[in-house]
């Protein structure tokens, strides 16, 4: 089938190359995929301990305006339904703008981090 040994050499070489490649291509996959999800990680950590503070300040915050409004209502009830119906109101709006405030930067962050080549890269 082959003329000389020489190649069936050169095809036990280009075999050994390919599965070198495979392993290697492997191997940068693996290492791509881990750096995207600590990325990933890291944003999401990030984002809730921001919520998390965000809700406590808002939390005090609201207090001290409940007893700074009792000053002008007259009445603690009547402050503490101003704002539970502001904080209604408010989370109202974030639902009805959930898909501009929250969807699409989520879409665009996850595009941009698992579709998008790396600019340092080589090209192939």
């Amino acid at each position: 089938m082959f003329a000389n040994d020489q190649s069936i050499d050169n095809l036990e070489a280009l075999f050994k190359e390919a599965k070198k490649y495979v392993l290697l291509q492997k191997e940068f996959l693996r290492l791509e995929l881990v750096e995207k999800l600590t990325v990933l990680t890291s944003a999401l950590l990030l984002v809730l301990v921001l919520v998390i503070l965000g809700m406590m300040a808002l939390f005090y915050f609201s207090f001290m305006l409940v007893y700074v409004l009792e000053s002008y209502t007259g009445s603690l009830i009547a402050s503490y339904a101003l704002i539970g119906t502001f904080l209604l109101l408010l989370a109202g709006v974030v639902y009805r703008l959930r898909t501009r405030l929250i969807v699409q930067p989520t879409v665009r962050f996850l595009a941009r981090l698992f579709l998008e080549e790396p600019s340092n890269r080589q090209p192939s």
